[in-house]
């Protein structure tokens, strides 16, 4: 799910599908927003139209869309928009984009049940029908009240370009002359959706409704909220996950001029101050023993070492599907390979942040807001309130990757905590520096895979056994319960579980140690791992087997036409049939992989020159199945966007640590893929009448696979660990 964005929520055995259309009439708002959780200044009329949760229609014709789902890049506050405004019939430039409060009574996710949040590339595949109907059913109304005021049949009057039209008379009324009387209305139970083939918008590039506020500085981020008295808060993290403070020397800390606060809280020790570079002085001043007692002190090395020994062993079934020990006793060839994937930060280039205003009897919440229902809680359970006492406003924010759907709420139950602290005297703002977030924050699991697989003398699959080790990212969380089935996290083993290749011996199995890291999803989840493990031995295999990785994938996919589908195109727009043109004093290759994750099927070829020992990624074609294309220009991006994000991990992710401590600290040493080394990437949207799926995250566990295939196209050489070292 920028796409965490946390982990797809949408599986059949955890989430429960909602229904219906929240519908009602409201209480007119007072203000419109410019954007969320800022107040763009103007009253709204008393007339305005508020047929259901979603839509709000002025007196002046501005079409507010109330988004459930954060903006942190990609794209929520213009896909979402697009749906509402099709099948209202509005012009694109009346639209504008309001945060929706923190309510899982009207803005729950419909892919998880009673709870609002934004991740696993859901935002629109959860909103599509329900965003359709909050659209359709403002039109109805608008209708509706046209005809009664000019007394005609509703089915004689059209709707273009936010007017509503009776060409035989040649009358029309904007939305805002008809809202007065569209909110006296009853709301109709039931509306007729377009047909696509009458879509305006939807299909469309049409502009990003965040675009001008970005670009000129108005967009509110956490680090904007200025509140009367706010201090600033920063926490001393213990060195080592799981020690305690055991006791702190605050006098020097204090003795920084401009520092109000230092106090204990759970996570450490915070030091308040009216800005944040005092605060930081005063932290840095700070004298403090560790209690060790119950940290984790193993380091990198020791970890593999114990992940090793495990994968030695069974583990538990995943997946089993004829006689795999029998097919690779008697494969022709067999192939054996051991994969390794470090801990990965998300490095979101906004850090943790979060202002708490708290009071005796309410406690408000300001921060880009991703997993509502869960941190509503949480701070609640903070401060001793109930959690409709707890407000949030959910602001932009600059990036996530899954972290900020944190499943226990951490920076935000440490800014609560902070709150509480000073007894609420001030509203706090917690800043979490790089450095902070880097080395205590939530990570992509550590990782271990082992595979063996076997081919018969026709080259053909005859056995695929893959054995997982990898901390679970559900043990723990309020997700458990749904997706931990039988000692199995589905996310643990999705992608490899769910390989779609006709293999009829085929097995997973999955340990999950417990380690003192903590982890959490992070943009594309389990895929992160099992995409790159399966499509770099199947390569294996078809070499073994003398078969062309495209063609031998193709074969594979026969009974799976969506992602035969894109990896055709990929292959047909990168001119997979023609040899690759050389470069004197390099070698260059190509490589395939294709993978679904979040409902979306992406596949890509990439093309590398390596040059004195140098890997550069020249080329990447994308071909992309997500359904229906929302908006082209916002999903190619998105594809852009999982590449570079999949390309970093690919050459440069890894969190590693020494003693328990994170060594890497800020993007000097967990580098991100810079502009020059940024290749020429081609999308392609399959055209597709299925119902749209998710494209924050699909894209990212395509590009490492693809890259070390080509590696190997290029030198011979398998890849076979991240980050990619030649």
């Amino acid at each position: 799910m920028d796409t965490l964005d946390i982990v797809n929520l949408s599986r059949r055995d955890f989430l429960k599908v909602g229904t219906g259309l929240t519908l009602g009439l409201a209480a007119p708002r007072v203000f419109a927003q410019a954007g969320p959780g800022q107040a763009g200044g103007k009253v709204v009329a008393a007339g305005a139209f508020e047929p259901n949760a979603f839509v709000r229609i002025g007196t002046d014709s501005r079409v507010t869309v109330i988004v459930k789902h954060l903006e942190m890049g990609q794209g929520t506050y213009t896909g979402l928009p697009t749906i509402v405004a099709e099948e209202l019939d509005a012009d694109w430039s009346q639209i504008r984009a309001e945060g929706a409060p923190a309510d899982a009574s009207r803005y729950n996710n419909l892919f998880w049940g009673p709870t609002q949040g934004t991740g696993g590339s859901t935002a629109i595949a959860n909103s599509w029908e329900q965003l359709r109907k909050a659209g359709a059913t403002a039109r109805a109304m608008l209708v509706s009240a046209a005809a009664q005021r000019w007394s005609v049949q509703p089915d004689s009057l059209t709707v273009s370009r936010g007017t509503v039209l009776h060409k035989a008379s040649g009358r029309k009324a904007s939305f805002g002359q008809l809202a007065a009387d569209a909110a006296k209305l009853p709301v109709p139970a039931e509306v007729k959706l377009k047909d696509p083939k009458n879509f305006v918008l939807i299909g469309k590039r049409v502009p990003r409704t965040d675009s001008r506020a970005k670009s000129t500085g108005t967009a509110m981020y956490t680090q904007d909220v200025k509140l009367p008295g706010l201090l600033t808060a920063v926490v001393a993290h213990p060195p080592r996950f799981g020690a305690k403070v055991k006791s702190f020397d605050a006098a020097k800390a204090k003795a920084v001029k401009g520092v109000t606060d230092v106090v204990a809280i759970p996570q450490g020790v915070a030091v308040l101050a009216g800005d944040f570079w005092t605060a930081k002085k005063g932290r840095d001043a700070l004298a403090i023993e560790w209690d060790e007692t119950g940290a984790f002190k193993l380091g990198t090395a020791e970890i593999m070492a114990e992940y090793r020994k495990l994968a030695a062993t069974p583990g538990l079934p995943a997946r089993k599907d004829g006689d795999v020990e029998g097919a690779l006793a008697g494969a022709a060839k067999k192939l054996e390979a051991a994969y390794e994937f470090p801990y990965l930060a998300h490095a979101a280039m906004e850090p943790m942040n979060c202002v708490v205003k708290l009071d005796a009897g309410a406690c408000e919440v300001w921060n880009g807001e991703q997993f509502q229902t869960v941190d509503q809680a949480a701070v609640a359970g903070v401060v001793g309130l109930k959690p409709e006492q707890v407000k949030l406003h959910m602001l932009y924010s600059g990036g996530s990757f899954g972290r900020r759907a944190n499943p226990h709420s951490d920076y935000l139950v440490e800014a609560a905590a902070i709150a509480k602290a000073i007894s609420g005297r001030a509203p706090v703002k917690l800043v979490w520096t790089r450095e902070d977030d880097m080395r205590a924050g939530h990570y992509r699991p550590f990782n271990y895979h082992v595979l063996k697989g076997g081919v018969d003398k026709q080259g053909n699959i005859v056995a695929w056994h893959q054995r997982i080790v990898g901390q679970s990212i559900m043990a723990g969380t309020v997700m458990e319960g749904g997706m931990v089935k039988n000692g199995i996290d589905a996310t643990s083993v999705e992608g490899a579980a769910t390989l779609p290749y006709a293999i009829s011996n085929f097995g997973v199995e999955l340990h999950s140690p417990k380690m003192g890291v903590p982890v959490q999803w992070w943009r594309s989840v389990g895929s992160t791992h099992t995409a790159f493990s399966t499509e770099t031995f199947l390569d294996e295999l078809a070499a073994a087997g003398g078969k062309d990785p495209y063609q031998l994938r193709r074969a594979l996919l026969a009974k799976h036409p969506r992602h035969r589908g894109v990896l055709e195109l990929a292959a047909q727009k990168a001119g997979w049939d023609k040899p690759l043109a050389q470069t004197t004093g390099a070698r260059r290759g190509r490589g395939i992989a294709v993978h679904e994750s979040f409902n979306t099927f992406v596949a890509q070829v990439a093309e590398v020159t390596v040059r004195d020992g140098q890997l550069k990624v020249d080329r990447v074609v994308c071909a992309v199945d997500c359904g229906v294309a929302v908006n082209p220009a916002v999903i190619r991006a998105q594809m852009e966007s999982g590449i570079v994000y999949g390309l970093t991990a690919a050459l440069y992710g890894a969190i590693t640590l020494k003693g328990g401590a994170v060594e890497q600290s800020n993007f000097h040493d967990y580098a991100p893929l810079r502009m020059d080394e940024m290749p020429r990437v081609e999308v392609h949207i399959v055209p597709s009448n299925e119902k749209p799926s998710g494209v924050g995250e699909p894209a990212t566990p395509v590009i490492a696979p693809a890259v070390a295939n080509a590696v190997f196209a290029a030198t011979g050489k398998r890849v076979r660990s991240l980050p990619i070292k030649l």
